[in-house]
């Protein structure tokens, strides 16, 4: 887990490469183990590969999504707020699992940020993928994640970067 870590960067260059079948399985079965609060889970994972769509969800926000109409696949991530109180964390978790699991199978991914974002006109990013595809109005959008064969290679993070001083013993944040 540690090496994948160390590996895992923000890929958000792609080969025109689809994804196999026998890699987008794993996928999901990842996100559904993943742990939620009290057993709920809220989350809901849409999986899309259809390149117009991939397209359309890459203009949800004037910056920072457009990159999701060159991935291979994008994972909308979303609950019904109904469902948990803490249906944001239970996403977010389940994203980021996502994330590690497409790093351990050779993929790179990127979190596009959709909660509380904009689109370029006068909608929230939310409603745009909610309209998109077709959502119900109580299904809430966290993020997308996108998903593809990376066509750049990151450098790993080295380890004297790493915000050591973030990390204290009780009481030394006071």
């Amino acid at each position: 887990m540690l090496e994948i870590l160390r590996k895992r960067r923000s890929i958000r260059k792609y080969k025109d490469q689809k994804i196999e079948p026998a890699v987008i399985d794993p996928l999901k079965e990842a996100i559904l183990r993943t742990p939620s609060s009290r057993g709920i889970n809220p989350w809901r994972f849409i999986f899309i590969t259809d390149k117009s769509m991939l397209e359309a969800l890459s203009k949800a926000k004037e910056s920072g999504s457009g990159f999701l109409k060159g991935a291979a696949l994008g994972v909308v991530v979303c609950a019904r707020e109904s469902e948990s109180d803490v249906w944001v964390e239970d996403c977010s978790i389940a994203a980021i699992v996502l994330q590690l699991a497409a790093e351990s199978l050779g993929l790179g991914s990127c979190w596009i940020q959709i909660r509380n974002r904009k689109h370029i006109d006068h909608r929230s990013a939310e409603e745009y993928v909610r309209e998109a595809l077709h959502l119900a109005d109580d299904m809430k959008v966290e993020c997308i994640i996108s998903i593809g064969y990376p066509d750049e290679e990151l450098a790993p993070v080295p380890k004297e970067e790493l915000e050591y001083g973030k990390i204290a013993r009780m009481g030394d944040f006071n």
